[in-house]
């Protein structure tokens, strides 16, 4: 029961908006989906291989900018020599067409880069929408107005539209990752999640212990921290979940358009934008971060999926009982036979 709750005195009943679960609940739940569980250890190979990336090509012993010329024959156009493009026991996964550069150093510093900037993102946006949708949610009736046009204005904004034309003005010494990681955060994102929140912010402070905090002299951030919070945790954790791979998959637009990250810093975008020439000569070069970012986004939203359903325990209770013909024979099993009625003789001889 809430502290709140307690001060005043009052038991609320409403269950409008389910608890969220505790730790073991959450990973019960998780484990029971095979699939986030094998999505999860992708993700978190993906990880570590970001963050091992010095680590990885130390051992390989190359690095993503040092060009090879005698590794490419200059005479087809520059296309690696050898097979698998140029795999050898220098070069795991071969060399780039036309530089000769490292394709193992290159992917798994350009798996920083996409993560880095796509995680970096989600945590703004999910920052400021947070901050956005409980503003407006909890204030009066002019607040709620102005932060809901202004969350109108930034959702209605073309993603692409605005982040062309913004890259194209800051200069160049600005660090090109944290300035798509800004961009993707501040003009897509946050919108939709502000949204959620208040929706969220509205249901739950109708709710009895909500309304027993402020009976209690609570003041409104406080409210919020050790009320609303604990209860927007669920649909927060899964909106974030799910929007990293559409940041990664909006990173790595931007760099194959040419404008998001610039060489010589190397993203799985930009190979790809690099790759459309020698599809055919190389295709190693276009399948490698094309299958990198496809693995990526798939077990992204994988695990965004199976953290929705841990998080809420109607979906569930939904996959828990079945449907259908299955659900009907689990719920008679559940109702225990009725024992047989006795006729009293009043009974027999009417």
């Amino acid at each position: 029961m809430s502290e709140a709750l307690a001060a005043v005195g009052t038991a609320g009943t409403d269950t409008t908006v389910p608890a969220v679960p505790g730790a073991r609940q959450f990973w019960r739940r998780l484990r029971e989906r095979r699939a986030a569980l094998v999505a999860a250890v992708v993700v978190a190979l993906l990880l570590l291989v970001a963050l091992a990336a010095p680590l990885l090509t130390a051992l390989e012993g190359q690095d993503p900018t040092t060009y090879h010329p005698d590794l490419i024959d200059s005479a087809r156009g520059g296309v690696p020599i050898g097979s698998f493009g140029g795999v050898s026991a220098d070069h795991w996964l071969g060399v780039e067409p036309q530089t000769g550069r490292d394709m193992f150093a290159r992917l798994v510093y350009g798996a920083r880069v996409s993560l880095g900037v796509s995680l970096g993102a989600t945590l703004v946006q999910v920052l400021v929408g947070v901050a956005m949708g409980l503003a407006a949610g909890l204030g009066n009736r002019w607040v709620d107005l102005i932060l809901s046009r202004i969350t109108d204005i930034f959702l209605s904004l073309p993603l692409m539209i605005m982040a062309l034309a913004l890259l194209a003005v800051v200069p160049d010494s600005f660090p090109r990752p944290v300035l798509v990681a800004l961009i993707l955060a501040l003009v897509a994102g946050w919108s939709t999640t502000a949204k959620m929140v208040r929706a969220q912010t509205l249901a739950l402070k109708n709710l009895d212990y909500v309304s027993a905090s402020r009976l209690s002299g609570w003041s409104t951030w406080r409210t919020a921290v050790r009320e609303l919070l604990p209860g927007l945790a669920a649909p927060v954790i899964t909106y974030a979940a799910l929007l990293v791979p559409s940041n990664i998959s909006a990173e790595a637009a931007l760099s194959f358009l040419g404008v998001g990250v610039k060489p010589p810093t190397p993203s799985w975008g930009q190979m790809l934008t690099s790759a459309d020439v020698w599809y055919q000569a190389a295709p190693q070069y276009l399948l490698l971060p094309a299958l990198a970012l496809f693995v990526t986004v798939f077990a992204m939203t994988v695990l965004g999926d199976g953290v929705r359903v841990a998080l809420d325990p109607r979906a569930a209770s939904r996959l828990r009982v079945g449907t259908g013909r299955k659900r009907e024979t689990r719920a008679r099993a559940a109702v225990p036979a009725t024992a047989p009625r006795t006729v009293s003789k009043k009974e027999e001889g009417a």
